[in-house]
């Protein structure tokens, strides 16, 4: 692992804090995610499965955690399996993680060979006559197109017990999951720490003329240097690709005149960040650039500070939305007629502004939300208002990370400079 040792009595307490949701006469599995290929015989970078390491901090491949509510001894309420080293993994994978590491970093006492897992499992299944809850990556926007290797463990096991119950853990798992405790913030602080710092030192380096991927490679370099990798695929769009919302080639050149789009995220220890900053490629916005990023800075200053705990997410939605109307009407984009005509739940700023106002931030970048409907003091959200008009080849999207709170949110990325003025003196020293 790049990142630094994280103390196991995180992972501890999130255990407990499913084990109190879950009914003791039960178990409940946890897989690791697989090692998935590429071509030929190569394979992706690994990412481990964000459940499996919220869990238990372990992000080797081919790891199980089993758990037994009901044990009568709390050591032996949790057991991890994983891989046994061995002379041959050693040359050809390099190092793996034995019994003594996988305690220490996890707070797990029982701690397994994974090839023992089937023994350890059917004897617990003996015992423990209640349901099986099992693990699945239940996200709203994703459709899983390849089998998981929690779902292929599910379809075993109803063939090996037909007769018990199988129930959902990806509920109790993302009600857990979407308010942060105060170690996850702290991870969650260092990503954007990084972010906001690499933000700072790659304000320089954008010129007419310089490629995006150029852009692209500053970010990679100060992240990679300071235990990081890439949050997601960055978003390095100039002038018109700007208006493409998940635009990922950045392969062309930022040209005079234009604004350059940087929607980068930094990931560390698995917690991620996720900023969005809009700046001029020759470094000073054009009158109507300025005027167009300031009506998405109102927005978002506003929205942020609308987002209190217990407040309806859908609600503070519909007040951007208006806001984000009466900006267009401004900018002379849309009229006052056009509002009017406007039909519910269809505000015409959609035309302009035609993503969500922002997402829970995490272990994943849209992190699991489980469909909360109000804010809760402790989670972490986005907030990235933005105005795209392809016709004028201009996009801005301006986008903060903040901790949910009971009074002012806290924005986290409030180090990343945002006013337009301050953006224009560091691009010009």
């Amino acid at each position: 692992m790049r990142h630094h040792p994280i103390d196991p009595q995180l992972f501890s307490q999130n255990r407990d804090r499913l084990i109190e949701h879950l009914p003791q006469k039960c178990l409940a599995v946890i897989n690791a995610n697989d090692l998935m290929p590429s071509n030929a015989d190569g394979t992706l970078p690994y990412h481990p499965n964000s459940d499996l390491f919220f869990l238990s901090g372990i992000e080797q491949e081919e790891s199980i955690l089993l758990l037994h509510p009901g044990a009568s001894k709390a050591i032996d309420r949790a057991h991890l399996f994983i891989r046994k080293p061995n002379p041959t993994l050693l040359i050809w994978e390099g190092y793996k993680l034995n019994k003594t590491d996988a305690r220490k970093i996890s707070g797990i006492s029982q701690v397994h060979w994974v090839e023992d897992f089937n023994a350890v499992f059917a004897k617990l299944a003996r015992k423990v006559q209640g349901p099986f809850y099992l693990n699945d990556n239940e996200h709203q926007r994703a459709n899983n197109p390849v089998e998981t290797r929690d779902q292929r463990f599910r379809n075993s096991l109803r063939n090996r017990y037909p007769k018990r119950k199988f129930l959902r853990l990806a509920p109790h798992m993302h009600a857990l999951r979407f308010v942060k405790e105060p170690r996850e913030i702290e991870l969650i602080k260092k990503a954007v720490e990084v972010t906001t710092d690499t933000f700072k030192d790659v304000l320089p380096c954008i010129k007419p003329e310089v490629m995006e991927y150029e852009i692209e490679a500053e970010w990679a370099r100060a992240f990679i240097s300071k235990r990081c990798k890439f949050a997601y695929s960055p978003i390095i769009a100039s002038g018109e690709n700007a208006c493409v919302l998940h635009y990922l080639q950045n392969d062309q050149p930022c040209k005079k005149g234009d604004l350059l789009l940087m929607d980068v995220g930094a990931c560390y220890a698995n917690y991620n960040a996720d900023l969005t900053r809009t700046v001029p490629v020759s470094g000073k916005f054009s009158r109507r650039q300025k005027q167009v990023y300031q009506a998405v800075l109102r927005v978002l200053q506003k929205s942020i500070a609308g987002a209190t705990a217990g407040k309806e997410i859908k609600q503070w939605n519909a007040e951007a939305h208006e806001m984000m109307n009466e900006e267009l009407v401004r900018l002379k984009l849309i009229s006052l007629k056009d509002i009017k005509n406007q039909k519910p739940g269809k505000p015409v700023c959609r035309k302009y502004f035609m993503h969500g106002l922002g997402h829970s931030l995490g272990l994943d970048v849209h992190d699991v939300s489980n469909g909360q409907t109000h804010f809760s003091d402790g989670a972490v959200f986005t907030v990235e208002p933005g105005i795209y008009i392809p016709e004028e080849g201009l996009g801005i999207r301006l986008e903060e990370n903040i901790v949910i709170s009971a009074n002012q949110p806290i924005n986290l990325t409030v180090e990343a400079p945002i006013d337009p003025n301050e953006i224009e003196e560091r691009m010009n020293p």
